[in-house]
């Protein structure tokens, strides 16, 4: 399956090529400023939540489990690669973050790995995350770095976190993709009875969500990307769109579903926006509720799992 992936993205080379002229092009002309966050949080701990999420934009996401906190593919910095401007700023700031149990990167692209943001969390957390291969492209921090291999497992301040498969493409700056095929994961993360699944970028795939499933049955919460759409032809080979996404949610069997990776930065020939109203669309088309299918604006915390109080 790898290999079939890396030959259709070189195949579609010559299409990517002047699709990313487009998009830089549209990158170049958005505004000097992002749009700052209205009601931005400066404190994370949800006292009456057991589960819950900040989605900090595009795949940043922090994650609460009880008294714990993970962090999902930190982007803090105006812009990726120096080109691509943010939208959006951050919906919540690096240095108002809690301690972490750990800090978790899918793939080595720009805008999931990050190194300037990575410098931001060297005191928040003592445990990076990655897929195999990644570390060979870090500066030196002061926290540990964990490669996993899918399904393999490794236990943070008693958060189990396991690598999962998902389909993507690995590489940092496009022809090192042959140096790199396998680095890129997805994340699952258990604590207390709970759990999370985190898929990074993905491609629609079945057999990868049904051996999720098959493995961790019990999904409070799936994180997954709905963005980019367009064109097409091009992002179906390792991004899903939204009808996907909600495909991949009935797969995992997740209790709810929070999307992430839109209206962040422009890495597509999508209008801001047209993502989360697919969404909506086909969540209405589907009667599922609101709930379940919780679309947040960046920088927005939502509750999966609330605390119960003794009486």
């Amino acid at each position: 399956m790898r290999l079939a992936l890396l030959l259709s993205v070189v195949l579609l080379g010559a299409s990517g090529c002047s699709f990313a002229l487009r998009a830089l092009g549209r990158s170049l002309d958005a505004p000097a400023e992002p749009k700052h966050v209205r009601h931005k949080l400066h404190d994370a701990r949800r006292p009456d939540a057991r589960l819950s999420v900040l989605w900090i934009g595009h795949a940043t996401a922090l994650v609460q489990l009880d008294d714990k906190f993970v962090i999902t593919d930190p982007v803090f910095t105006p812009s990726v690669g120096g080109i691509s401007r943010r939208l959006v700023e951050p919906g919540f700031d690096a240095a108002d973050l809690p301690p972490l149990a750990a800090a978790v990167v899918s793939h080595t692209h720009m805008d999931h790995l990050s190194f300037d943001s990575l410098a931001m969390l060297e005191h928040k957390t003592a445990h990076l995350f990655l897929p195999p291969g990644a570390s060979d492209t870090l500066p030196r921090y002061a926290f540990a770095s964990h490669e996993l291999a899918r399904w393999q497992s490794f236990e943070a301040e008693g958060v189990r976190i396991t690598a999962v498969p998902v389909r993507h493409v690995g590489g940092r700056f496009g022809l090192d993709i042959a140096w790199s095929p396998d680095s890129f994961t997805g994340y699952v993360f258990e604590y207390h009875g709970l759990s999370v699944y985190f898929g990074g970028d993905t491609a629609f795939d079945v057999e990868v969500f049904q051996a999720a499933r098959e493995h961790f049955p019990t999904l409070d919460l799936a994180l997954l990307p709905i963005c980019p759409i367009e064109p097409r032809e091009y992002m179906k080979i390792v991004h899903m769109d939204p009808v996907e996404a909600l495909d991949a949610f009935a797969l995992l069997g997740a209790k709810q579903l929070v999307p992430i990776h839109f209206d962040t930065f422009i890495n597509s020939a999508d209008v801001p926006g047209e993502c989360p109203r697919a969404l909506r669309f086909e969540r209405a088309r589907r009667k599922l509720a609101a709930d379940s299918v919780a679309i947040l604006e960046i920088g927005e915390q939502h509750v999966i799992v609330p605390r119960v109080s003794a009486r």
